[in-house]
């Protein structure tokens, strides 16, 4: 199976930035695509980006030229640069792998006030 462990959220204000980070442990090998999700009160769990074993980067329109996800092999590790942030950007951001498994990390609150 494959541990996830979120860190890096708080409170920020609007057009500031944050980096998210996701630890990932156990059968790491297993891994194809690691991924961001986040989930507003009352909303339902939504897509933000993801990247492939060969880092190729996807977006949701949302958060595109915004946010920037990456991978550090070496420490198994996966981050959310995300800049320019906005209000609406509120909520619980989730780490997601998928492969052999799928694992979810416990989520990390970010918090933009305007």
């Amino acid at each position: 199976q494959v541990q996830l462990v979120e860190s890096g959220g708080g409170l920020v204000q609007a057009g500031g930035s944050l980096r998210l980070s996701c630890a990932a442990s156990g059968s790491i090998f297993s891994i194809n695509t690691m991924g961001w999700y986040r989930q507003a009160p009352g909303k339902q769990r939504e897509w933000v980006a993801g990247i492939t074993r060969d880092a190729t980067t996807l977006y949701a329109d949302s958060v595109k030229g915004r946010f920037t996800i990456s991978r550090d092999n070496a420490k198994n590790t996966v981050y959310l640069q995300m800049s320019s942030l906005k209000p609406e950007d509120t909520a619980v951001y989730y780490c997601n792998s998928r492969g052999a498994y799928i694992s979810w990390g416990q989520g990390t609150q970010v918090t933009v006030s305007s």
